[in-house]
């Protein structure tokens, strides 16, 4: 715009082109990874029990922490609940799940409908339980809570064999931009199984 308005003769980012990795960041736990947590003691079985649920649906922390009973149709096996993080921006921001076996032994018995299925501590707390029973595990990962969101889309895409439009259903997004950063990190997981391969003299 400076040019434009003959403020400045050159534009001094000409030639600079910036390399952006669109790569995921977050650790990503697999399904053997995931059975190690599950055998491992943590600090807070709140946390244990909301973090599985989590790996397994994909559920952000602010949404699985805000789940109550109301938001389980126990008859149907069912999770429908809204988007915490797309409630006021996108009309997509209801998700209607199926609840696999593995996600309704999670949640347990049925209660108040006002009661929430995970009583959990704050945020922070939840973080601190998470760390030490990662550690535990013997799982050498920096593991957050939204890696479970990460490693549910990425272990649906490479060892589920699900198609990109059902995860991205899943995951609540309603077109598939978002869903390239997990196929781009199953790729990565491919480069690294077949470099992984030994070398031998011939």
């Amino acid at each position: 715009q400076a040019i434009k308005d003959k403020i400045m003769n050159d534009n001094p980012t000409m030639g600079i082109r910036v390399v952006r990795d669109e790569g995921l960041k977050k650790e990503i736990l697999s399904y053997k990874e995931i059975e190690l947590l599950g055998k491992a003691d943590s600090p807070n079985n709140e946390v244990k029990r909301a973090f599985l649920f989590s790996l397994f649906s994909g559920l952000r922390w602010c949404d699985v922490s805000e789940l109550t009973y109301k938001n389980i149709d126990f008859a149907n096996g069912v999770l429908n609940f809204s988007q915490a993080k797309t409630k006021h921006s996108s009309k997509n921001s209801s998700v209607r799940m199926v609840l696999s076996q593995m996600l309704l032994k999670l949640i347990g018995e049925t209660g108040k409908e006002t009661d929430k299925i995970f009583i959990l501590p704050s945020h922070a707390g939840a973080l601190k339980s998470l760390k030490i029973w990662v550690k535990r595990a013997g799982i050498p990962k920096n593991i957050t809570w939204h890696c479970a969101r990460h490693s549910f889309a990425v272990n649906l895409l490479g060892e589920v064999k699900a198609d990109v439009k059902t995860v991205a259903s899943l995951l609540g997004h309603s077109g598939l931009k978002y869903i390239d950063v997990y196929t781009r990190a199953i790729d990565e997981k491919k480069e690294q199984a077949m470099n992984g391969l030994p070398e031998i003299n011939f």
